[in-house]
């Protein structure tokens, strides 16, 4: 299986069409279609339905995208980390991250490289504990961020200096925005949103389920989100009220919505994590150091 023949069959699914696909590679239509077909034989299952007009992914197509993507991004990473290996530190930094404020910590250490290494791009990638992990498991990306609760006994990790604050996210016309902390005879009777990482009952150390105890089974949870700008999307329209970090929408007349703190306080620490024995690149080696340097 060659890395060319995965960008044919990746374009192809792209454009669902066979010529458009041709055009954009430089190759002929019949080459390309025998290439598709010679794929298909040495998986032996059928990746593509063919229409009149155009072609659509199979179940197994569907998986095989994925997995395709996820070889292609492995071997542009290494392209581009033996390419860095010069003597000047330059390339490319993959960095996946939980939806945090305190990413503001992540950004100064960046700044701070940058100003001497101006060569160095960096790449985030949005995503919930699993969602990150996976990326790092297969080596997609160089460096996680996690919130807690998540397993990081498989890696090497950083605290990050502060932790984040749980609290509630609700239109400024709620009765509850009057109030200064939500407790949690607040909520029970509430069209809740909460984040799915937050739901987690398979963790004894789950903020939210500890916040709300024995009454965590009686909550009314109408949605689930991973980014919180979807979820104050919801709340906006009066689905509910979201159950998500301090900072991460705006809260202005616009937007026509406000944050209330629980009580007692729930607050949540995060980790820069990366795998153990990870053999770093020149960039990612010099955000390691600087990391250490700055949290130590």
């Amino acid at each position: 299986m060659e890395i060319r023949v995965l960008k044919y069959f990746l374009a192809i699914a792209r454009e669902q069409n066979i010529s458009v696909a041709a055009n954009y590679l430089h190759v002929t239509q019949p080459t390309l279609s025998r290439q598709i077909k010679d794929l298909e034989d040495e998986l032996g299952q059928k990746l593509f339905i063919r229409g009149s007009h155009n072609v659509t992914l199979t179940e197994e197509g569907m998986i095989f995208r994925k997995r395709a993507e996820q070889i292609i991004d492995m071997v542009t990473k290494t392209e581009e980390e033996f390419s860095d290996m010069g003597s000047n530190i330059i390339g490319d930094i993959y960095i996946g991250a939980a939806e945090s404020y305190n990413m503001k910590y992540i950004a100064k250490v960046i700044k701070e490289i940058q100003e001497n290494y101006p060569d160095i791009h960096y790449h985030l990638y949005s995503g919930n504990e699993e969602d990150v992990s996976e990326l790092l498991d297969k080596g997609l990306i160089d460096f996680g961020i996690l919130v807690d609760p998540a397993d990081i006994t498989k890696y090497d990790y950083l605290p990050l200096p502060e932790s984040d604050i749980w609290g509630l996210i609700m239109k400024n016309d709620s009765p509850l925005a009057k109030k200064e902390h939500i407790t949690k005879t607040d909520l029970l009777n509430l069209p809740l949103i909460c984040s799915r990482q937050s739901l987690k009952s398979d963790n004894k150390h789950n903020d939210i389920i500890n916040w709300f105890g024995k009454d965590f089974e009686n909550i009314n949870v109408v949605a689930t989100f991973d980014l919180t700008y979807n979820a104050s999307i919801l709340v906006n329209e009066d689905i509910g009220y979201a159950i998500a970090f301090d900072n991460l929408v705006n809260r202005n007349d616009y937007t026509n919505l406000c944050f209330k703190p629980l009580n007692p306080e729930v607050k949540s620490k995060l980790n820069i994590v990366w795998k153990k024995q990870m053999i770093f690149s020149k960039p990612a080696q010099l955000l390691l150091n600087t990391l250490q340097k700055n949290f130590k």
